[in-house]
């Protein structure tokens, strides 16, 4: 007799059941739903009881692409023209600081132990990733509205655009290094991927914000919305760009031109949590806790410099600023979860750089599956001080 876990509609009820479960656990607790979701995930995956069926993993590449568009569209609206011209220089200065300064930090670190110039310099690219759905999922818990916290979404809505920025840069000078001829290649990939992102976002943002709005609001917004959020992520993905920053342009495009509503916002809200709720358990799934055994000196070194640098970045960049001290430590803080964007840098690392790359990459798993539970503990503690603080 067929068991009920080999039935997929009885598997994705349970998910879903598990996660109103980890939202109430999480409510008494205090501690982030994404953690939970995630130590769930990796209970019932192939590193914990092996419960999950393994057409489970067949899901998790449609979900992830789902869930972070979402969560780009969704961060654009925090970069609104209103609330940049308030907090734009403030945004961008912090964001680019916090981003450097972890890639400087851990650059100096790994290649102090000897592991290599072109190594410690892949490394230091890979650590200015952040994981945007954990912290907004975090932010949107605590239902937080603080100035601080505000700021913190923004530097997260461009981190990661900061971060591919930095981590081509630094797959030139490997490049050039190794001395490797494909330099012109390289960068006109970068060129692409950032490019282009911000053409078709732009591109399918502008429609959007003029005709958005004409139609009543309810399950035609949702069914506006919705489209135009996946044909955006198809898209990029079919150009080969990143769909992340090209969901964020597309969001930022709508908020400044739709002056007259903010409905597709509001209405992809009322329908994330579910997909973030398989987001996370299927993420915790696909954790493979083998790989924590090959972390060693250079993974605890990685995991002890790049908290160093966020904290040490956060603190420079809100000097200016009238962020204070500890309220610049609660934002670097805030920004240590790491997830899909890293291993997304250290796969294209690999294409290019195979010897080191094998190595880079299990560092890097290693170093998300650590950053992916405990980070979002920090996160919330880091936003529960900020919203403090003001």
């Amino acid at each position: 007799m067929m068991s009920i876990l080999d039935n997929h509609l009885a598997v994705l009820g349970i998910l879903f059941l598990l996660g109103l479960i980890t939202d109430v656990i999480g409510r008494k607790t205090h501690l982030p739903r994404v953690t939970l979701l995630l130590v769930f995930g990796l209970t019932v995956g192939p590193s914990g009881l092996a419960l999950l069926p393994s057409f489970t993993q067949d899901w998790f590449p449609l979900v992830t692409n789902i869930a972070l568009l979402m969560v780009g569209f969704l961060l654009g609206e925090k970069l609104a023209g209103r609330f940049l011209k308030e907090n734009g220089r403030e945004i961008l200065i912090i964001s680019s600081i916090v981003t450097l300064i972890t890639a400087v930090i851990v650059f100096i670190g790994m290649w102090l132990l000897n592991t290599g110039l072109i190594f410690a310099l892949l490394v230091a690219g890979v650590a200015t990733a952040t994981d945007p759905a954990a912290v907004s999922e975090v932010v949107k818990e605590l239902k937080t509205k603080g100035k601080t916290t505000q700021v913190l979404l923004g530097i997260v809505a461009i981190d990661d655009a900061w971060g591919l920025l930095l981590f081509s840069f630094i797959l030139v000078l490997c490049q050039s290094v190794s001395g490797n001829p494909q330099i012109l290649d390289i960068i006109m990939h970068a060129l692409w991927d950032l490019g282009g992102a911000f053409v078709i976002g732009a591109l399918l943002g502008i429609p959007m914000a003029f005709l958005t709005g004409r139609i009543k609001s309810g399950e035609p917004t949702l069914i506006e919305a919705l489209g135009m959020v996946f044909l955006c992520g198809g898209i990029a993905q079919w150009l080969n760009v990143s769909y992340l920053l090209t969901a964020i342009v597309m969001g930022v495009t709508v908020a400044n031109l739709a002056y007259h509503h903010t409905r597709p916002f509001h209405a992809i809200e009322e329908i994330e949590w579910p997909f973030m709720v398989l987001f996370f358990i299927l993420a915790g799934a696909s954790f493979d806790v083998s790989e924590l055994a090959n972390i060693g000196v250079f993974g605890v070194a990685y995991l002890t410099l790049r908290v160093i640098g966020r904290l040490m970045g956060s603190w420079l960049g809100g000097k200016p600023f009238t962020l204070g001290t500890q309220q610049s430590m609660w934002v670097g803080l805030s920004l240590l979860p790491q997830a899909g964007v890293a291993l997304g840098l250290a796969l294209l690392a690999k294409q290019h750089f195979s010897e080191i790359g094998e190595s880079l990459l299990q560092l890097t798993i290693a170093g998300t599956i650590v950053f992916e539970i405990i980070g979002p503990i920090f996160t919330r503690i880091g936003i529960s001080r900020l919203y403090k603080s003001g």
